[in-house]
């Protein structure tokens, strides 16, 4: 386990230690509300650990690299921020993705954009959004946003 992730959990277990201290009753409400969300979110998580270990076992780290690595340009940028654009899960869940592909040799532009296009388009969503805003509004939204996010990547790719 990383210093990070000891530090987080040390932190979360001393506020849950103040939550009880403060109000119990309302320390219990919030752990049952937390555990019912890991319960609708557990085969999502199940679903994504399936997908990292598919993509790490019949992907090689260099075909990875090909497609969505530093060589492979903008081209390799709108690919994966496609992808991230027709995927529907929570961005949490996401990052476990993202730093497969990192470690598999994706450029950081890429992981960027495919995040970025996860969090801010909704293709899945698309229609609901058609039906409540109206199909113009829904289509630009959704494509200044893809346009947003790849400039966002790009970006961030040269930043870090």
């Amino acid at each position: 386990m990383s210093i990070t992730a000891i530090i987080i959990n040390l932190m979360a277990l001393v506020s849950l230690l103040i939550a009880f201290i403060k109000d119990r009753e309302k320390a219990k409400k919030s752990l049952k509300i937390a555990g019912k969300s890991f319960v609708r979110m557990f085969p999502m998580v199940l679903t994504i650990i399936f997908i990292i270990g598919l993509l790490l076992g019949f992907v090689p780290p260099s075909q990875i690299s090909r497609f969505i690595g530093e060589q492979s340009g903008i081209g390799g940028v709108l690919l994966i921020g496609t992808l991230g654009a027709i995927m529907h899960i929570p961005a949490l869940l996401s990052f476990p993705l993202a730093a497969s592909l990192l470690e598999g040799g994706a450029s950081v532009t890429a992981v960027a954009a495919f995040i970025t296009t996860l969090t801010m388009i909704g293709i899945v969503t698309l229609p609901l959004e058609i039906k409540e805003l109206g199909r113009k509004m829904a289509l630009l939204r959704n494509g200044l946003s893809f346009i947003i996010a790849i400039i966002i990547a790009l970006i961030m790719g040269a930043i870090l």
